[in-house]
């Protein structure tokens, strides 16, 4: 069993498609075909299931597909690692971060370490904070900023406080709350809203504070993206609550500071177990130490 055998099985998996997968492991099809035919006979199991519309994975190969990636990682991870003990950092990065993060500029973030380490490879995903929290519980994600209802720390993870703050109500422009400067829930609390789906972070921690206030709001819109959030915001098709950090972000809409507002921590965090030498260099110019304990999170 080869390494390169494997790297074969996990295109096919991502792709669906043996012509994909050969074009991404950059090998004519009838070798990448070649390989996972012998590495099948190697295992006495058909890995993949073959018809002229589509490929899956057999019983055989969902199994043996989450191994493959662990064996790729370890390799990649002991290449890095020698070539961190000759003082290169190389590897690969792989971030993660709710679209609305505001404590570190990322953008800059990631361009100064990319100047820094040219020989590491950086990838970057959005999404909600739980999504991110599993996946560097599942090492698929080396590091990601988060953020959660005070008070809520990520499990399994270590991780760094970064900032407390509060949200604001953005409307549209036009909008007859606008021209005020500051309200209270209440007196938004028969609008309609646009937020993200229940049991979001970023959904947790309105709703806990519309309950706190004893009023009741409508959620009309639910959403994923911030972007749409805010298309949805300026067409007046409802009301959202937005970190106060965020905002300029999106400098035409009006914003209304609110007197029960509610509050969110950001969290940088990153897994358990060492670094790699390309995530420790990551929370080394982020000014995390890679070992504290930050935030001291539940097991």
């Amino acid at each position: 069993m080869e390494l390169q055998q494997m790297r074969y099985v996990v295109a096919v998996a991502e792709t669906s498609n043996f012509t994909r997968a050969a074009e991404r492991c950059l090998v004519v099809q009838s070798a990448l075909s070649h390989q996972i035919a012998r590495l099948e006979r190697e295992l006495g199991a058909k890995l993949f299931e073959r018809t002229s519309r589509r490929v899956r994975l057999t019983p055989a190969g969902a199994a043996f597909l989450p191994a493959a990636r662990q064996a790729l990682e370890a390799a990649d991870r002991a290449r890095a690692e020698v070539a961190a003990a000759t003082g290169e950092i190389r590897g690969r990065l792989a971030v993660g971060a709710i679209p609305t993060v505001a404590a570190v500029d990322l953008p800059t973030a990631l361009k100064r370490f990319h100047l820094l380490h040219r020989q590491v490879r950086i990838s970057l995903r959005s999404g909600a904070s739980e999504e991110l929290i599993e996946g560097v519980r599942q090492g698929t994600l080396d590091a990601a900023f988060l953020g959660l209802p005070v008070g809520v720390r990520p499990r399994g993870v270590s991780g760094h406080e970064l900032a407390r703050g509060e949200l604001v109500a953005a409307v549209a422009p036009g909008h007859p709350l606008a021209g005020r400067a500051r309200v209270d829930l209440r007196e938004l609390s028969d609008e309609p809203f646009v937020d993200f789906p229940p049991g979001t972070a970023a959904r947790i921690q309105t709703d806990e504070a519309f309950t706190a206030a004893g009023v009741r709001r409508e959620v009309a819109f639910e959403v994923t993206n911030m972007d749409f959030m805010a298309r949805l915001i300026r067409q007046g098709l409802g009301i959202g609550m937005l970190p106060a950090a965020f905002v300029p972000e999106l400098p035409d809409l009006p914003v209304l500071r609110v007197r029960d507002a509610p509050a969110r921590m950001e969290h940088l965090i990153w897994s358990r177990f060492p670094p790699s030498p390309a995530a420790a260099a990551f929370l080394s110019l982020l000014d995390v130490p890679a070992a504290e304990p930050a935030g001291s999170p539940e097991p």
